[in-house]
């Protein structure tokens, strides 16, 4: 009978430790888990931010196309070509040309003629960029009241 007694003691303190042992397990699982998702988050916005400050270092560059494509009518089939690299790039430029209305999340006015109550875009100094939808630059322009 004591053996009895003694087995049923160690068989409890065996379910005991089993279910203690199964816990650790599942909340270690748990933490690994979070640590695995976190790293992934990290990972990817290292990526976002490589990405963000390649594109952003490319940006005189594509000023200096801009500017000879609009100069040299030869290089205007250069344009279209452009355009497509640039929308693989997720990078598409601010609408601010002549008379698109100013606004002051997308426009940078350095300088402003005339009077009147309507702001529009008299000129466009230095074209702005969007990367992934969000405005990386915004467009130097010259605006005009009317």
């Amino acid at each position: 009978m004591k053996k009895e007694v003694k087995n049923e003691k160690n068989s409890a303190e065996f379910e005991a430790k089993i279910t203690e042992l199964t816990n650790d397990l599942q909340r270690t699982r748990a933490d690994f888990e979070n640590f695995r998702k976190q790293v992934e988050v990290q990972k990817e916005n290292e990526r976002k931010t490589t990405r963000l400050a390649t594109v952003y270092k490319m940006l005189p560059l594509l000023d200096d196309l801009d500017r000879a494509i609009g100069a040299y009518v030869e290089l205007k089939p250069l344009e279209k070509s452009l355009s497509k690299t640039l929308d693989g790039l997720k990078l598409a430029k601010i609408a601010s040309g002549q008379g698109v209305e100013f606004n002051p999340d997308l426009h940078d006015a350095v300088m402003v003629e005339g009077e009147g109550e309507k702001e529009v875009i008299a000129e466009t100094l230095r074209p702005g960029y969007y990367y992934e939808g969000e405005v990386l630059r915004p467009a130097m322009v010259k605006v005009k009241k009317i």
